[in-house]
Formats: structure tokens, C-alpha cells, sequence
């Protein structure tokens, strides 16, 4: 298996890098530098921009929206956004709520649903966690009781990403509470303005606000908005995870901040030298390097493999390698970058984090790498912690 680029991808990935340098605005540019977070607006006003260029959905179908790039182009696309720096397209959007509903929605779902969520004029969130319910997702207990065309929803979601900027919800309820856990779950779309929705903030150990609790109350939802059959929710949910945890490797973050770290340690005076000369830390950079370069080449393999599973519907179990060996990855990257940092990253300053101040002297670089470091301990816990993930590896792939 050859996993070099070809040509025609070594140009690809000029036409994509050249592209971004000149369209991504120098705001929000600067704001991906220094890790500073990016306001609901900025990230709406990219993700608008690659709309119009037609470059938001590239792994969907033509037909809805996608680019008709291959699985190695979209790769590199999005490699290509993650080292310049610029945001993703966001993710609860592009990479799990719309492959879904092309897989298994109604036509006029597809067709009323795709175009607002591809421009973001519909931001989404995910309503599947609840207290007792996380990496065991088939404990949930929210409850959905059919009552004429709608459904009646009560009970409780946790850590809902993005919730307080989102327009909808695609959110699992336990429709038939007799059957097995699995089985008698239903996927609904769940507009965020409906009564009896209320959004409360959790606070990370960043400080930022990014997740939330939500307590549902009679929330009525058309049945017109469910999503494939009755109590089918669960093989709806399997599928939208496999691309959610396909996603999460993120192997263009990683490489995008250890060549940061090892840019900036050269400014951090060690001895006669800089962290750059020292040979403890070269090291580390080597291991990582090394690491980051077997995860690259796994994710090209399976890219290889992808248009077997992609005609089946079933995305390719090994996703879950990626994800577990990828958020690990991501993790190392924000220590090694924590360590140049040092003493430096001890100040918090909130308003800089968030954003909501621009930088005004030389260690602006340093004032965001702490909170991103610990914001980065999630990344081993979304879209199945990573000991679900060895799980469905021992069983998927090794036949355990």
C-alpha cells in the first residue's frame, strides 16, 4: 500500500494552504496563534465563508453539499486548516448531525435540515450524556411519551457542549422503557426554543464556558422531527459516534503545536543556551514526532480502507484507534508546549482566554497554554472514553 501523496494531492494541498492564507480574517487568525477561545459570531462568520466556497461539507454527498473530494483530499483539507491555524467547521454540524440525516433521514429533512446546517444558520448541539448515562450512553433515562404528533419530553442532559449557542439539538430519549436498554431508544431533532428547555453553564477547570446541563419539561417535539424509526435510535447513535470518534485523532492540532513548542522554545533561555539546545527536551520532541508521524500513517491506511466501509454505512471500527491514540497525542502536544511555557503559564487571565482582550506584550503566547492544557483532558473522554474504545476495538477488530 502506497501512502505517499501523488502529485495531483502535493498540488491539492498548495491550492487549499494558499487559499486559507488569503480568505481566513487576520481576527480570527490571530486569535488561533495565541489559543484564545472564538465568540459564537467568529465562528460563524468562517464557517460562512468556506460555505460560500463550497468547502464547509466536504465529506458529504455532492448532492447535499459536499465537494466530491477524495477520502485523502478531505484529509488533507483538513490537516490544512488545523496547521495554519483556523477553526474546524464545527464539528456537532458537520461531521455527526449530517452524515447522519443523509444516512437516515426523511427527504424533507434532508432537504429542509442540510443547507441551514451546512452554513450554520442552524448550530447544533448533541443531547446524549446524562447523570448515570455517560460512557454507558444506553442508561439514559430521559424520557419521550408520544402524545398525537408530538412527543413529550422530560428528564435531564449533561455536558452539552455549545448548548447556550445552539439553534437545535440532536438528542437520544427512552421511548419504550420495557424493552432492552438499547432497544428501545429513539433519535429526535429538538429545536433549542421550545418551552420547557432551561441551559445552565458548568465552568471547566479552564474557565471557560463550553458544556452545560439541560433540563427538559414537558418539551414538545413534533414527531415529524424524529429521526429513522421508533426505538432505533441506538443503531442511529452508533453511527454518528463512529464519525465523531473518526474525527477526534485530530492529527493537524497536534503537529500545529509541537511545531509551535519548538518555535517558541527558542526564545526560553536555558544555561548558556535555550530550551531549544537542550537535550532532554529535543527528546521529548523526537518521541512525539515519532508518535504523531505512526498515527498519521494509521490514519492514512485507514482512509485507504474508508470507501469499503463507506459503501456498507457502517464507518470503519478502527476509528476508535485513532480516536484513543489521537487524544492522547493531543494531550502530549499541550504538556510539551506546557512545559516551554513554565512559570510564564501561571498567570490567568480570563478576559485574554476568552478572547475578549487582545494580547499587548511578548508573553501573550504563554497566557493561554495552561487553560488549553487542561481543557485538552477531555479530549480522552468525548465520543466514548478511551476505555470504551479499547473495548470496542478487543471485540470489533481483535475478536476478542
Amino acid at each position: 500500500m502506497d501512502l505517499r501523496l501523488t502529485d495531483d494531492e502535493i498540488r491539492f494541498r498548495e491550492e487549499v494552504r494558499a487559499w486559507i492564507q488569503a480568505a481566513l480574517p487576520a481576527d480570527i487568525r490571530a486569535k488561533c496563534v495565541l489559543g484564545q477561545r472564538l465568540s459564537k459570531d467568529e465562528l460563524k462568520r468562517w464557517q460562512r465563508i468556506l460555505h460560500d466556497k463550497g468547502w464547509a461539507t466536504p465529506a458529504w454527498a455532492p448532492d447535499w453539499g459536499g465537494t466530491g473530494w477524495s477520502a485523502v483530499q478531505q484529509y488533507i483539507f483538513k490537516e490544512e486548516l488545523h496547521m495554519a491555524p483556523a477553526p474546524e467547521p464545527l464539528s456537532f454540524n458537520v461531521n455527526m448531525i449530517g452524515p447522519t440525516l443523509i444516512a437516515f433521514g426523511t427527504e424533507e429533512q434532508k432537504r429542509h435540515f442540510l443547507p441551514r446546517i451546512s452554513s450554520l444558520e442552524y448550530w447544533f448541539c448533541q443531547g446524549f450524556s446524562e447523570p448515570g448515562a455517560g460512557s454507558d450512553l444506553a442508561a439514559l433515562r430521559t424520557t419521550a411519551v408520544r402524545d398525537g404528533d408530538h412527543y413529550v419530553i422530560n428528564g435531564q442532559k449533561l455536558w452539552t457542549s455549545t448548548a447556550h449557542h445552539a439553534e437545535w439539538c440532536f438528542l437520544l430519549v427512552r421511548t419504550d422503557p420495557q424493552a432492552k436498554k438499547q432497544q428501545g431508544i429513539t433519535y429526535l431533532l429538538m429545536d433549542m426554543r421550545t418551552p420547557g428547555i432551561t441551559v445552565r453553564p458548568i465552568i471547566t477547570l479552564d474557565g471557560h464556558h463550553e458544556t452545560n446541563e439541560m433540563f427538559l419539561e414537558n418539551v414538545r417535539v413534533p414527531v415529524a422531527n424524529r429521526l429513522g424509526e421508533e426505538n432505533k435510535g441506538w443503531d442511529y447513535a452508533k453511527y454518528l459516534l463512529g464519525h465523531e470518534r473518526s474525527g477526534i485523532a485530530r492529527v493537524g492540532v497536534s503537529k500545529m503545536r509541537l511545531r509551535r513548542a519548538v518555535e517558541l522554545s527558542k526564545r526560553v533561555p536555558v544555561g548558556s543556551g535555550t530550551l531549544a539546545d537542550d537535550p532532554r527536551f529535543q527528546e521529548r520532541v523526537a518521541a512525539l514526532e515519532v508518535e504523531l508521524k505512526a498515527l498519521e500513517i494509521t490514519q492514512m491506511r485507514v482512509i485507504a480502507e474508508s470507501a469499503r466501509h463507506t459503501s456498507s454505512g457502517k464507518p470503519d471500527p478502527k476509528g476508535s484507534s485513532l480516536k484513543l491514540k489521537g487524544s492522547e497525542l493531543q494531550q502530549a502536544a499541550t504538556g510539551l508546549l506546557l512545559e516551554v511555557a513554565a512559570y510564564d503559564a501561571f498567570e490567568f487571565d480570563q478576559d485574554f482566554v476568552r478572547g475578549l482582550r487582545e494580547g499587548d506584550d511578548d508573553l501573550d503566547w504563554a497566557r493561554a497554554v495552561a487553560p488549553n492544557h487542561y481543557f485538552a483532558r477531555h479530549v480522552s473522554i468525548v465520543g466514548g472514553s478511551n476505555e470504551i474504545q479499547r473495548n470496542i476495538l478487543a471485540k470489533t477488530v481483535l475478536g476478542l
